[in-house]
């Protein structure tokens, strides 16, 4: 399994930004996927989760309305849009993938994913 993610940078607060991730290596279409951020001195907590059909989402509280989470199983790619972007988003952000039954993951915001593949991460800086 293989994550790579891409297009982090700095943005000034009320711009936007979008993160991409490139998944190769299993079977992408039955997973469930997830972005998470860990910004410093703090524990990585999740931002968005999307089911393997693509139309199911959830979002933490936190970027609800903000953040958008997009998924192309055709090309394998895991995306995050995000806008009304805050000095409270900078972090570093990670693709992640669980390992377990798609419906098994927690989209709740309140469970780590303990089971899950996880891309290199990228930083986003917003000032």
């Amino acid at each position: 399994v293989q994550l790579v993610g891409s297009g982090g940078g700095s943005v000034q607060a009320g711009g936007s930004m979008i993160l991409s991730c490139v998944a190769s290596g299993y079977v992408y279409k039955d997973k469930c996927m997830a972005w998470f951020r860990q910004a410093p001195g703090k524990e990585r907590e999740g931002v968005a989760v999307v089911y393997p059909d693509g139309t199911s989402t959830f979002y933490a509280d936190s970027v609800k309305g903000r953040f958008t989470i997009l998924r192309d199983n055709a090309t394998r790619t895991l995306d995050l849009q995000m806008s009304s972007l805050r000095p409270e988003d900078t972090a570093t952000y990670y693709c992640a993938s669980y390992r377990g039954s798609w419906y098994a993951c927690d989209t709740t915001f309140t469970r780590p994913w303990l089971n899950a593949d996880w891309g290199q991460g990228t930083q986003v800086t917003v000032s």
